[in-house]
């Protein structure tokens, strides 16, 4: 990646901020949701999102319960699954988000 300075200044053929984008995109985590699944009493199936996590390059992740009270640091995402199934009737499951293609400088663009 070239550097822009006072000394090296940016070309009109070269855009500074478009590599910055590509470099985002290029070493974003991904993003997964935890998913509790369970059958209910009347036999009905169903799921919540029970915490998001961020998978990184070197494969560790982190996650978050969706109420913010429990965060782990693990060695893979799947690791996660056995956070979420503790309970009696409960399975749980990632959910890949998929990557966006799309980077901005701009929070109202981005939300």
């Amino acid at each position: 990646m070239a550097t822009v300075s006072p000394q090296n200044p940016a070309s009109e053929s070269f855009d500074f901020y478009q590599e910055v984008r590509e470099l985002v995109l290029d070493t974003a985590p991904r993003l997964f949701a935890v998913v509790q699944e369970y059958v209910l009493d009347d036999g009905w199936r169903d799921a919540e999102v029970a915490a998001w996590g961020m998978a990184y390059q070197d494969g560790h992740a982190d996650v978050t319960s969706v109420d913010g009270r429990r965060r782990f640091s693990l060695p893979s995402a799947d690791r996660a699954i056995r956070h979420f199934a503790l309970l009696e009737g409960v399975t749980a499951r990632l959910v890949w988000l998929t990557p966006s293609r799309a980077a901005t400088f701009d929070a109202a663009e981005a939300a």
